[in-house]
């Protein structure tokens, strides 16, 4: 998973990104609410730590702003406030999980996975983009209806533009996600080999370079 930890507490957030790091996970840390703003919205994550108590802003008008903006990556507050009343709160606010510190690594992790899945549960079951549908369950790629043959790294990049139709995710993010699967050096081509694999295999439409930026799903309607 590629998780956004947002926690002030130097200690502790360094504590917390070594220990998901270890289990396998890509992390991303801030210490503020405004820097991690601005990374959820350049980037998608799987799911977000977040505390309240943050410098500035605290963590619950974050919160509350993602999900007014209608920003439905998953939320698991970690926080030292223990009261019923702000844990309802948290919950009302659009949290998806709410946890008392201390706790550790392993039952993070666990609440995670199982957070994730469930947000996973209330998506849709086949994606499809135009003449593209796409199972994440059973790693099934239609075009037109017919089975297209993708390498693991390949459906990687498209399940990676796919859930993100209306974005354009940067170069830079995308060589992340190659390298973070295993796929070499982030600063190599490999990125724009797999695309062009991706074009020749499913069609020339299905992935539009955005000049200077990076790549996006294109119409996913057939090319002539």
């Amino acid at each position: 998973m590629r998780l956004l930890i947002v926690e002030d507490d130097a200690s502790l957030g360094d504590a917390l990104t070594t220990g998901l790091r270890q289990l396998g996970h890509v992390v991303d840390w801030f210490r503020d609410g405004q820097q991690a703003n601005a990374a959820l919205t350049s980037a998608p994550y799987d799911a977000v730590v977040l505390d309240l108590g943050l410098p500035g802003t605290d963590g619950m008008v974050w919160l509350e702003r993602w999900r007014r903006r209608e920003q439905t990556v998953p939320v698991l507050i970690l926080t030292a406030r223990d009261g019923v009343e702000q844990r309802i709160a948290g919950l009302d606010a659009g949290a998806d999980d709410y946890l008392v510190k201390p706790i550790t690594i392993d039952e993070l992790a666990a609440r995670l996975r199982a957070m994730v899945r469930r947000s996973a549960g209330r998506a849709q079951s086949v994606w499809q983009h135009g003449a593209l549908e796409y199972d994440p369950a059973t790693k099934l790629v239609r075009w037109k209806g017919e089975t297209v043959e993708l390498t693991a790294l390949e459906m990687t990049l498209l399940e990676a533009l796919l859930k993100h139709p209306q974005r354009v995710l940067s170069k830079t993010h995308l060589q992340q996600v190659i390298y973070d699967w295993g796929g070499g050096d982030p600063s190599s081509n490999s990125l724009e080999v797999h695309v062009h694999h991706l074009r020749r295999k499913i069609d020339p439409t299905i992935v539009r370079t955005v000049r200077g930026v990076g790549y996006a799903l294109g119409s996913g309607e057939a090319s002539a």
